[in-house]
């Protein structure tokens, strides 16, 4: 068993368990643990650093979720293999190039027209919570100089200003390197999407995971693609799958798939690089969702970050961390893309208003953004706590999946009733929940009886948090509890609306 001499007290000021983190990370690509070498145990290495044993168990969490290790049951944590990996497709620049990483510069909780009274919707977010004064002040002060330019349409790709902003916060918050050409913005993903099949042009054989993010499921079959899934697994998107397959493009969420929540490894992750950099006409489209709300170790870096070759296109939005009705996303394109854009594309206008970008630059640059995004932690954070351990106290809750990050739960249930049928009674109750179901991507094509890649014995249920008090979700489980306590009455309605 390995020995770490960790110096917590030197170096920059971090929290002890990023040290801990990134001391074992740099010896794991350094190549100085060699894979399957096990690790000290958290109480071991607690002990020798003299240091609490959480902080050593998040640091240990952070290297699992990232895919440096893994844990096996009663035997303790070992180093995956990635020798040689960081290599993969690296280049070295070239003597004056600039280095990028250096510049500065459906909704689910309604019922046909009946809104929900207790929303448990995957997509909810807290709108009572929105920076209001600061977003009036910033919208009068644009206003202010009377520029003429504001009722200009502006560069197709969006405001140079916000791009050059845009591009700095995903440099620093999600590890992406781009400059600002290489951004485009427009209203939502599913513009974007719809964007995107334009420059790349039809006949495109696009791979999803299933179940999964059903908008972009839709988009793309609607611009003519032929749309393939896999069954998501616990690691996220199988690369294996992905060779068997063989799409020109890959629609993936590696640092939070939706709806399952899984994060995929490191290795895995420069395997579907080397498998898109293997042939020309290949790329990922990497959709960062809910990439700002992780609640245990640090984020996740995203799969751009780590791409040498080019063959990543990032989505991102601003729908979650600030307000749906904004409708600003954006997609980074490889270099290589550009020119096709400008050609197929570059004679569209931009489809968010010039005030509103001229609004959200202000916002991010003046540090509001930054102090709104951490308030927003905070509350997402105490809301995960407070249904987690809710949660954990009911008998009919098997598993839980997917906690620690963005704004759900997926729970198996221990319940005779299916999934769709507990789903119903709820919603006459004023409860919205969804099932794993109705995130199957193949539902448009066949009836299918079962989510592709997912056991369905027990019911799975999606439980947001995002919108909901304390209250509120104390309430709308003492519902569900009724339900599923009645499940054996199935003909006597009446008995659980009591």
């Amino acid at each position: 068993m390995t020995e770490f001499m960790i110096d917590l007290q030197g170096g920059a000021k971090a929290p002890l368990y990023e040290k801990i983190y990134e001391y074992i990370k740099s010896e794991i690509t350094a190549g100085k643990l060699a894979k399957g070498e096990k690790l000290p145990s958290t109480r071991r290495l607690a002990e020798g650093l003299s240091i609490s044993r959480s902080t050593v168990d998040m640091a240990y969490e952070q290297l699992r979720a990232e895919g440096y290790i893994k844990a096996e049951p009663c035997r303790g944590f070992f180093v995956c293999d990635i020798t040689g990996l960081y290599r993969l497709g690296q280049k070295q620049p070239d003597a004056g190039e600039e280095n990028v990483a250096d510049r500065e510069a459906v909704c689910f909780g309604e019922t046909g027209d009946r809104r929900m009274e207790i929303d448990f919707s995957p997509y909810a977010i807290d709108t009572e919570s929105f920076p209001y004064n600061v977003w009036r002040k910033i919208s009068k002060n644009v206003l202010l100089d009377d520029r003429e330019e504001l009722l200009f349409a502006g560069d197709g790709q969006g405001s140079r200003q916000l791009r050059e902003t845009i591009a700095v916060y995903l440099h620093r918050a999600r590890g992406v390197n781009c400059l600002p050409e290489q951004i485009v913005i427009g209203a939502g993903n599913e513009y974007l999407e719809i964007l995107l099949s334009q420059i790349l042009g039809g006949g495109q054989t696009v791979l999803m995971e299933n179940p999964g993010y059903p908008q972009a499921y839709r988009t793309f079959r609607n611009m003519g693609c032929e749309v393939k899934t896999v069954p998501a697994g616990e690691d996220g998107l199988s690369v294996e799958a992905v060779r068997r397959e063989n799409p020109s493009l890959v629609y993936v969420m590696p640092s939070h798939q939706f709806p399952l929540g899984s994060v995929m490894p490191l290795g895995e992750r420069i395997r579907l690089l080397a498998w898109a950099a293997g042939e020309c006409g290949r790329y990922l489209i990497e959709d960062d969702h809910d990439s700002e709300y992780r609640y245990r170790g640090k984020p996740i870096p995203s799969l751009q970050s780590i791409d040498q070759s080019g063959k990543v296109i990032y989505l991102g939005t601003f729908s979650k961390s600030i307000a749906p009705s904004l409708r600003i996303s954006y997609m980074v394109l490889p270099p290589e893309l550009l020119e096709r854009y400008r050609n197929r594309c570059g004679f569209y206008a931009t489809t968010v208003p010039r005030m509103q970008q001229e609004i959200l630059n202000s916002f991010i640059r003046e540090g509001h953004f930054e102090r709104h995004l951490n308030k927003m932690r905070g509350i997402y954070r105490s809301r995960h706590d407070f249904l987690l351990g809710e949660l954990k106290k009911r008998e009919w809750v098997r598993r839980i999946v997917g906690e620690y990050a963005g704004l759900h739960f997926l729970v198996e249930v221990e319940s005779a009733l299916a999934g769709q049928e507990i789903c119903a009674r709820a919603a006459q109750l004023g409860v919205g929940v969804s099932d794993i179901e109705q995130y199957d991507l193949r539902r448009e094509k066949a009836a299918s009886g079962a989510v592709e890649g997912q056991k369905t014995e027990y019911p799975l249920l999606l439980l947001g948090y995002g919108r909901l008090h304390e209250a509120e979700m104390e309430k709308g489980l003492v519902i569900l509890d009724k339900i599923l306590s009645c499940e054996t009455h199935r003909d006597e309605t009446d008995e659980y609306k009591k």
